[in-house]
């Protein structure tokens, strides 16, 4: 078996995993969309606080759509040796490297501005919806509760909001340590408990090998596939089987 037809073999074993995997994430998103209740009841109260959070179904959607579209465009480009297939499939997985490269940038160095952009968008969120509206106010709660945080800041955050206005200038319980009493100003300037935004920064540095393990895995296999893909591309004029 020459080079081009074992790495032409490799390339389809390769995209069709993806297409699978991508179809399997694609089935899961529709049904969780469906029946969100009996996905709930299999997984559990963490599930429905992820529901809460973020849009479970359609996220699976758009990511098994995606992996499906770059599975079908790698094998079959490999397998029919067409230039147009793969060309489009290199440039997919090159505009989702620059993305993440680019996220990854802002991240790191602009941190700070990203903290307040956040801030310029949750703090409405905390002022006018938390304690008025279910949803909202169930994902800051599993928020609070999990990261043992307060607010977005600090327990400030909550100043002359609706929750502060409606339970008599009074705070979240979570901004309060060690009170069965309400956790009034007073209560939380001493308990001080951190923004969940510094907490979720503090989590992820303490787990910074694991995320950057899994980033440089992901950012691993993104290169290989444009690397084998240019190789088909280049190599399949010439013949070479």
């Amino acid at each position: 078996m020459g080079c081009f037809t074992f790495v032409k073999v490799m390339m389809i074993l390769f995209n069709l995993a993806i297409f699978l995997g991508g179809g399997a994430l694609l089935g899961v998103g529709i049904w969780v969309s469906v029946d969100s209740s009996s996905f709930m009841k299999i997984f559990g109260a963490l599930s429905s606080s992820a529901m809460q959070f973020v849009n479970v179904g359609y996220f699976l959607i758009a990511i098994g759509a995606i992996l499906v579209v770059l599975g079908f465009l790698g094998c079959c480009g490999a397998q029919k040796e067409s230039k147009c297939l793969l060309i489009i499939f290199f440039s997919i997985i090159l505009i989702i490297f620059i993305a993440e490269v680019a996220a990854a940038v802002v991240a790191l160095v602009y941190t700070s501005m990203a903290e307040t952009l956040l801030q310029t968008l949750v703090g409405p969120v905390l002022k006018d919806d938390y304690g008025k509206k279910a949803d909202v106010t169930q994902i800051w709660n599993s928020t609070m509760g999990d990261l043992k945080c307060c607010g977005f800041n600090n327990y400030t955050d909550f100043d002359d909001s609706y929750y502060y206005k409606e339970n008599g200038n009074t705070y979240p319980k979570y901004c309060c340590k060690n009170t069965t009493e309400s956790c009034t100003a007073e209560h939380a300037h001493v308990s001080d408990v951190q923004g969940c935004f510094k907490e979720l920064i503090s989590t992820l540095k303490q787990n910074a090998a694991v995320v950057g393990g899994v980033a440089a895995g992901i950012c691993a296999l993104e290169l290989a596939a444009m690397v084998v893909s240019m190789y088909l591309y280049c190599h399949i004029d010439k013949g070479v089987n």
